[in-house]
């Protein structure tokens, strides 16, 4: 499992991670960050492979990746 975090205070909502994302789980947030844009959030992380994506597709790289190691 993966886990993917973003600096929403710095997104600008492009919605290129959302087209970047195979598994379709990325949305806008519904909240304003203190920039005026709707943030990108995962909506199942579970659902989430770990290709990163959406941190390559990122113009101002807000988005980090984590792959979890199996314990």
């Amino acid at each position: 499992m993966a886990k993917v975090s973003f600096r929403e205070e710095l997104c600008k909502g492009c919605e290129l991670c959302k087209q970047a994302c195979p598994k379709g789980i990325i949305e806008m947030g519904s909240h304003i960050n203190a920039m005026g844009y709707h943030p990108a959030q995962v909506t199942d992380m579970t659902k989430c492979i770990g290709c990163a994506f959406c941190a390559w597709m990122c113009p101002d790289v807000v988005i980090t990746v984590e792959k979890e190691g199996k314990a």
